[in-house]
């Protein structure tokens, strides 16, 4: 048994006890090949909380202070993530985490950057978009709310209740490889609202307005394309609205 699948039958015990939680939509998450995990980011706790839920090996993208400490440093690298360096464009996380998709695994990491102080989504950055676009993988958002609860729940020796919502995966247009900086906004902002219809209203914060949501350079991804090749027969378009995604 590998430690991170130790660590998540703990994180998983753990969770029952302090929370009160509901999953949707697990099953959307592709059992084999690469993928990636977007999440929204408003606590330390939520990026262990969709991880501790799925059973392949993920791989997760951490901000470079949380290694700073040689302890908390081994036990993340031990879990299985890596550091990025925020606010420039890290080189060698981005070579990480091609790898981390060749090797047909599951990366995740928060397409915002940092924690949300409103706990609303924020504008998301790009480098989740240009790393999908490089790798050829599928995208599943994963949305996770309530959880910014969870101190003053604990301190009150109450049991926080947690939404957890897995959303249908898709893929961006093979021809979108040549991407201007304005395209490689656009699929972000994509790839945000397909987030953003798996909250509840108050959480969508800049996405919240779900009329402006685009589908350009985005398409349902059925689990017939493979490791990041293209199979255009796969492919079938999808409908965003404002009830959600219909396929």
């Amino acid at each position: 048994m590998t430690f991170q699948r130790f660590a998540n039958r703990v994180l998983r015990f753990v969770m029952a006890l302090l929370l009160d939680y509901e999953v949707e939509g697990l099953e959307r998450l592709p059992a084999e090949g690469p993928v990636i995990v977007v999440q929204n980011h408003m606590i330390s706790i939520d990026t262990v909380i969709g991880a501790a839920l799925v059973d392949r090996e993920v791989v997760g993208m951490s901000k470079a202070e949380n290694y700073r400490n040689p302890v908390l440093a081994f036990f993340f690298r031990l879990y299985g993530t890596f550091p990025v360096l925020r606010g420039e464009v890290d080189r060698k996380a981005l070579r990480t985490a091609l790898r981390v998709l060749k090797q047909g695994k599951v990366l995740m990491a928060a397409p915002e950057g940092t924690r949300s102080r409103t706990n609303t989504l924020q504008k998301g950055k790009d480098g989740l978009s240009y790393i999908a676009v490089r790798a050829g993988a599928p995208i599943v958002p994963l949305a996770i709310w309530g959880q910014e609860k969870f101190w003053k729940q604990l301190s009150s020796l109450r049991r926080t209740k947690v939404g957890i919502a897995f959303g249908h995966p898709f893929i961006f247009e093979p021809e979108a490889r040549k991407l201007t900086r304005e395209q490689l906004s656009q699929m972000t902002d994509e790839m945000m609202y397909r987030l953003a219809v798996l909250l509840p209203d108050e959480y969508r914060g800049y996405y919240s307005d779900l009329s402006t949501a685009t589908e350009q350079h985005l398409t349902a991804y059925d689990g017939r394309q493979t490791k990041g090749q293209d199979n255009p027969r796969g492919r079938r378009r999808t409908v965003f609205s404002k009830g959600g995604v219909r396929g």
